[in-house]
């Protein structure tokens, strides 16, 4: 595939495995031309969620790609629990980064010059929380951020029990006052909910395959990051059969248009109360009517074998890093 078929990406993340797994697809995959990836807190605090990228690009041969650093909290200005029974200590499970390790990132402001760069050509996949985003349409205006051809979001929980409270999805609970701003302001929007990314399961056969097949340099770090995490849900779901990869999901997404099965509604997020975070929609078979550009496409069922099939494929593939 030439550069010029390849599809810009900005990526807003808070690495977090099924982050650090989601990063990596997007850098093995010839479909993506990475312009950024924005690193803020979430699943670890900001300073530890861009150590962790800048990490995760050097072992991947990938200095080439700008990191900027996002913020440290949500805009409600609460604190932010972090995950470490999920992720692990620093995030990326059993992995340590070396202590001389040194992770350089640009400033905020770097955000704003990359979507004037690729404008109008240019897709942003945010699969951490999304104060970042929100914080981009505050200072830059919606007028600027048409500039950005769709938003792909890993984020709420339809109709499903969520994964941090019995309704809330983490990204919205993290901080529903920027999910509802995104919600209510960015123009295309694909939703990667619970609904879908629940069932995005990698099972250690499958990745022990991946790891045997792999002939790239990322292939060292695989087995100490997706270990921890398998064990974690093993214990929140026992039974369950492998680890979900929810981020992975959404960035497989934008590579593979048809994979993915969207319905279009309008959504809102709780923003306050014992169900801060939930995420509700009109699923009727006569909603009620609202403008189109006012709904977002709600991902609620996807093709599981294409998906495994096509994480397969990337996450082996060879390269020339």
């Amino acid at each position: 595939m030439s550069h010029r078929e390849q599809i810009n990406v900005l990526i807003f993340s808070d690495p977090g495995v099924d982050d650090a797994f989601a990063l990596i697809y997007a850098m093995l995959n010839p479909a993506f031309n990475i312009v950024g990836i924005v690193s803020g807190y979430g699943n670890v605090t900001k300073n530890e969620a861009v150590a962790n990228t800048a990490y995760l690009l050097s072992v991947a041969n990938r200095k080439d790609i700008p990191i900027v650093a996002g913020v440290t909290g949500p805009l409600s200005g609460e604190y932010s629990e972090f995950y470490p029974q999920i992720h692990g200590e620093n995030g990326i499970g059993l992995l340590k980064i070396p202590k001389n390790f040194h992770a350089q990132a640009y400033n905020f402001d770097t955000i704003g010059k990359i979507i004037d760069a690729y404008a109008h050509n240019l897709t942003i996949i945010n699969i951490g929380r999304l104060t970042d985003l929100a914080i981009c349409f505050i200072l830059h205006g919606d007028e600027f951020m048409k500039k950005v051809n769709a938003f792909y979001v890993m984020g709420g929980a339809f109709l499903v029990p969520g994964n941090v409270t019995p309704e809330a999805e983490a990204n919205f609970h993290s901080d529903p006052i920027a999910a509802n701003l995104v919600l209510e302001r960015a123009h295309p929007i694909y939703l990667c909910p619970l609904n879908i990314t629940n069932r995005s399961i990698i099972t250690p056969a499958v990745m022990k395959q991946i790891i045997d097949q792999c002939e790239n340099p990322c292939k060292t770090i695989f087995h100490d990051m997706y270990t921890f995490y398998f064990k974690a849900y093993e214990k929140l779901s026992p039974g369950i059969q492998g680890a979900p990869l929810h981020d992975v999901l959404c960035v497989s997404a934008v590579a593979n248009p048809g994979m993915i099965q969207y319905v279009q509604r309008a959504v809102t997020v709780q923003w306050a109360g014992p169900t801060k975070g939930e995420s509700s929609a009109d699923f009727r078979a006569k909603p009620t009517q609202v403008e189109d550009e006012k709904k977002e496409f709600i991902g609620l069922d996807f093709d599981e074998k294409a998906f495994i099939d096509d994480f397969i494929k990337i996450m082996t593939r060879k390269t020339d890093l």
